[in-house]
């Protein structure tokens, strides 16, 4: 089988690195499959997963003028229809806490309303008003900020003493 990308070759590894782990596709042919391409989960070692010596199929994910092979391992895994190649994480809405806060706190005075990670989920307004509401929150965040530090560094109304 030609060596193109897109195509699913058999390999043998040959060398792991703490990066990756090379694998010989045969008739001279090397690649490396990235630490990342190895798995759909987390790989903090990669001598925990595959060991020189290993049969693998790796999928040919670019190859480069200069020769090199992009391959994965993970991609040339056939999965069944509709399962996601990687675990998605579930995006919740962001919720204040109800946790009382310090003094300092520039929340202070705000009122327990839930932020969304997507603002076009939870609000529908135009553009407009959603960035003025942004800029205000913005600027009470700052000006607390700076109310809260200017005693700390010495500025103006600072304490003295």
């Amino acid at each position: 089988m030609s060596i193109e990308v897109g195509n699913k070759v058999p390999g043998k590894v040959t060398g792991i690195t703490n990066f990756g782990a090379f694998i010989d596709l045969g008739g001279g042919k090397t690649g490396l499959v990235h630490i990342s391409e190895i798995s759909d989960t987390f790989v903090k070692e990669i001598k925990d997963v595959l060991k020189i010596g290993d049969e693998v199929t790796v999928k040919v994910m670019s190859i480069a003028d200069d020769g090199k092979i992009g391959l994965s391992i993970r991609k040339a895994v056939d999965k069944p229809a509709g399962e996601v190649t990687r675990p998605q994480r579930e995006s919740k809405p962001y919720q204040k806490s109800s946790a009382p806060r310090s003094e300092g706190s520039y929340s202070k005075g705000r009122s327990s309303s839930s932020y969304s990670a997507h603002p076009k989920e939870e609000k529908k307004g135009d553009f407009d008003s959603l960035m003025s509401s942004f800029l205000k929150d913005s600027d009470d965040r700052l000006t607390s900020l700076k109310r809260n530090t200017e005693g700390k560094r010495g500025g103006r109304g600072g304490r003295r003493g």
